[in-house]
């Protein structure tokens, strides 16, 4: 399976992606047009310059026919007329370029419209993008529901369909053998897939972890009440999902090994019914960022979550990563980008109602101010930022655990270009 990985995207490849998804370029087109725009309205100047000029000369000419006097008069007034032609001259260089980036815009659109665009290219190429999501994850479900990436991709002929998962590590495998192109999910589960030779590439990722979004759940009547309660215990759990890395910190925190606790190993649809029935003694869940009749359902009460175990650094310890098939990657830049976009475009979406149903429980009393300001400061930064070496160092530190409990059967490099996009582009507009 490797060797078809490597096939797909030789080592070094994501050099080239980075390339062609880099900024700079995008600045040096900016700077060439800028320049030609220039030159373009320097030229329109002397033009309409000369023009002036003859049009001065005739007058002047006809002045001195008439009237000798008036002419030396316009000598004794030459200061204030330099004045006025300085401004006009900077006015038809302004009115010139203004007129060429009127121009360059107008071909632009025309451009995009009759579709000899990449995207366009690209698009026409693909003709369906197929996009996975686990539910109860806000940005593709935002995205997916208000329809941005289908109405910015519509009038390129290319479609989108989306199909739900019940985990990371089912998107992922999607992703290998081809079902999806491109999905979202926990970090962790990258691991074990990486582990498992399946083909895909860490794009992006968000930018924040909601700090209640995974926890360890017992039943309402079970005497355990803290975390080194559990030793000995029956957990329930996703193997090779964040609640198993959550699970495994959570336990080191308090002193307890891996070997301590009895792991069963199911879904979360698969755990429900035997935490109801009071088979297990504990659950370790993945808590949806959004309530519906079914999520809201679950029973239990918590006794640790993401902010309790992890602090300040939940975000960089229990990431959510954004991942595409190495065909999107590679053939289609463009079109990443897009998607990227629409799923930050989303994202802040979601930040800016979750701000704004924060303010109004706070006008009555029901939140801390302090989540507010927290809140705030979120809503004017991006969803969803680049894949940096701090965010993979911190995954790394995640595959040396799970190596070291012989949970994956050899040592694995999520640095490799392969597996990893590193960029620094910013997924706005």
């Amino acid at each position: 399976m490797i060797s078809r990985l490597i096939d797909l995207l030789p080592r070094g490849a994501g050099q080239n992606i980075l390339r062609s998804l880099s900024s700079s370029a995008t600045r040096r087109s900016a700077a060439y047009r800028f320049a030609g725009l220039f030159c373009i309205g320097l030229v329109s100047v002397l033009v309409l310059s000369l023009a002036f000029d003859s049009h001065a000369v005739a007058a002047s000419a006809s002045g001195n026919v008439v009237s000798p006097v008036v002419s030396q008069v316009n000598q004794v007034k030459l200061p204030k007329d330099s004045t006025i032609r300085l401004l006009e001259t900077v006015g038809l260089f302004v009115g010139g370029i203004l007129f060429c980036v009127v121009l360059d815009r107008w071909f632009s659109n025309r451009s995009a419209h009759s579709g000899n665009t990449p995207l366009a290219e690209q698009a026409r190429r693909l003709k369906q993008l197929k996009i996975g999501y686990p539910e109860g994850m806000t940005n593709l479900e935002v995205l997916r529901a208000q329809g941005l990436l289908e109405s910015r991709l519509r009038p390129f002929g290319l479609s989108v369909t989306w199909t739900s998962f019940l985990s990371a590590s089912a998107l992922i495998e999607a992703l290998s053998n081809g079902t999806i192109d491109f999905c979202g999910g926990g970090g962790t589960a990258s691991i074990f897939s990486q582990a498992a030779d399946h083909v895909f590439v860490r794009v992006a990722k968000e930018k924040y972890t909601a700090p209640k979004g995974q926890a360890i759940l017992v039943p309402e009547d079970s005497p355990i009440q803290t975390v080194a309660d559990l030793k000995g215990k029956k957990i329930v759990f996703d193997k090779g999902s964040s609640a198993h890395y959550v699970l495994v910190r959570a336990l080191a925190k308090v002193g307890l090994e891996f070997s301590d606790i009895e792991p069963i190993y199911l879904t979360q649809p698969q755990a429900l019914p035997l935490f109801r029935a009071g088979e297990v003694d504990a659950w370790v869940i993945w808590v949806p960022y959004t309530t519906t009749q079914v999520r809201s359902a679950y029973p239990g009460r918590s006794i640790a979550d993401l902010e309790s175990i992890f602090g300040d650094k939940a975000s960089l310890e229990v990431p959510t990563y954004y991942y595409a098939i190495p065909e999107l990657v590679r053939d289609y830049p463009d079109l990443l980008k897009v998607i990227l976009e629409e799923v930050n475009e989303a994202g802040a979406w979601a930040k800016k109602q979750e701000l704004e149903a924060a303010v109004r429980l706070a006008e009555h009393h029901q939140i801390d101010p302090s989540i507010v300001e927290i809140l705030q400061q979120r809503s004017a930064e991006r969803a969803i930022i680049p894949i940096d070496d701090q965010s993979l160092t911190a995954l790394q530190h995640q595959a040396n655990m799970f190596r070291d409990l012989d949970l994956i059967p050899e040592r694995v490099n999520v640095k490799d270009g392969t597996y990893s996009l590193q960029t620094k582009q910013n997924w706005t507009y």
